[in-house]
């Protein structure tokens, strides 16, 4: 189960089990061959690994966790089907110390500095060049005033809830206590140097010739699709309606379609073939390429700004009473612009404010609570479309649950960049 303890202040979730859970299971049609007996080594796409291949002679073949065999019912004439099942690897969330110790934190803000949140004033030791020691005391600006008051606002909150539900976690043993023989010999993480980016390929798209003035039909991902090109695959929603997966490929990388999804692969200036669907949708999620300066050293991507994120139709895509969840990081300014500004501007009712609490797989916080910098949370804002029309009586039969406030979902996170816990095993 994803959703390893559910308890009053929220979840403790199991992130890889939620994507396993999905069910990768490729089926490949192959002609027979006399090496056919012969097992395939383990194969990586990214961050997903193949099972080892087991072969059923030329009836089927099926990859099982358990390296059991399974006819396939569905086979007919001569032709050999490989199913395929991946899962995702485990080692993405191998985290198993805090990015930065209480200690470590602790011993750097003795000796760098002395706050006084109360009177927004900050003083910093420094040695002189002849080398006496000066005092010289610094004003907090505005957002860093204001973050300091959110966080005394919530920090029990995240501080006790959480410490109930990694408690829970620990009995269960879902959670592990780091012990020194497995801290010594534990190793970073190295991620492979192929791992994709989708950031490049949706900056690729949008440099491509305009198709505003063209309706082009979503694409049906149909058996092996090896005549689909990166063309076919740019601005245009891609469907997979089987009850399988589909392998696509992306700039030489190799890229797994889950059953019964779909995608729009584009920049956000380029939403017109999603509204060409005419369809709504009763949940949206969106998790904003925020503005931040740790964006803005690593040009990791492009970031949007607040006109252009209140550009995003979400009242042509949302259904009546739809519920719009966007995460937002702890900087203060995102937060009441998400607040005050894009969700009136989208007749959103805010309903209820989230956290995501990131932990070890030891029940520790990856940054110190109390850190000024990096916090061990995030923030996610719920709301619900507001009706466009007054509605004296609502049908009884059509019922709107409410959504909780302050709701803390704590789970280890994956060490892929901006990867969120998911949502709809809560939803």
């Amino acid at each position: 189960m994803s959703v390893v303890h559910q308890l009053s202040p929220g979840w403790l979730l199991d992130h890889l089990s939620f994507i396993n859970n999905i069910n990768y299971q490729l089926h490949q049609h192959h002609e027979p061959c006399c090496s056919k007996n012969e097992p395939t080594s383990s194969v990586h796409i990214d961050s997903l690994q193949m099972d080892s291949l087991i072969s059923l002679g030329t009836s089927a073949t099926f990859i099982a966790f358990d390296s059991t065999t399974k006819p396939d019912n569905e086979n007919r004439g001569n032709c050999e089907i490989f199913i395929q099942k991946y899962v995702f690897r485990s080692e993405l969330f191998n985290v198993t110390k805090p990015y930065i110790t209480p200690a470590v934190h602790k011993e750097c803000r003795q000796r760098k500095e002395k706050e006084d949140p109360m009177d927004g004033v900050k003083e910093e030791s420094r040695i002189s060049i002849i080398g006496k020691k000066r005092k010289r005391c610094v004003v907090f600006n505005q957002g860093e005033l204001d973050a300091m008051e959110y966080h005394t606002k919530i920090r029990g909150l995240i501080l006790d809830g959480s410490s109930e539900l990694i408690q829970e976690g620990l009995k269960s043993g879902f959670l592990h206590p780091l012990s020194e023989n497995w801290d010594k010999c534990s190793e970073p993480i190295t991620l492979p140097l192929d791992t994709c980016n989708l950031s490049e390929l949706c900056a690729m798209a949008k440099h491509l010739p305009s198709l505003n003035e063209m309706e082009l039909q979503a694409l049906q991902l149909m058996g092996e699709d090896v005549s689909v090109t990166e063309q076919d695959l740019f601005s245009r929603v891609v469907e997979n309606n089987s009850s399988f997966t589909k392998m696509i490929t992306l700039m030489g990388q190799k890229y797994l379609v889950p059953p019964k999804s779909s995608f729009l692969l584009s920049d956000i200036s380029c939403m017109h073939p999603l509204l060409n669907c005419r369809k709504t949708y009763d949940v949206i999620v969106i998790d904003p390429p925020w503005q931040n300066k740790s964006v803005k050293r690593s040009n990791r991507y492009s970031y949007l700004s607040p006109l252009q994120i209140k550009q995003i139709p979400i009242p042509k895509l949302a259904a009546p009473n739809c519920l719009v969840i966007t995460w937002v990081t702890n900087r203060q300014k995102h937060l009441r612009f998400v607040k005050e500004e894009l969700y009136p501007s989208w007749s959103v009712e805010i309903v209820a404010e989230w956290h995501w609490v990131k932990i070890t797989s030891s029940g520790e916080f990856v940054f110190p609570l109390d850190s000024p910098h990096k916090k061990p949370y995030e923030g996610l804002i719920l709301g619900r479309v507001r009706e466009k029309t007054a509605v004296p009586l609502r049908n009884e039969d059509v019922k709107v649950l409410p959504i909780p406030d302050h709701k803390l979902i704590v789970s280890v996170p994956c060490t892929l960049h901006s990867h969120k816990p998911p949502l709809a095993v809560l939803l």
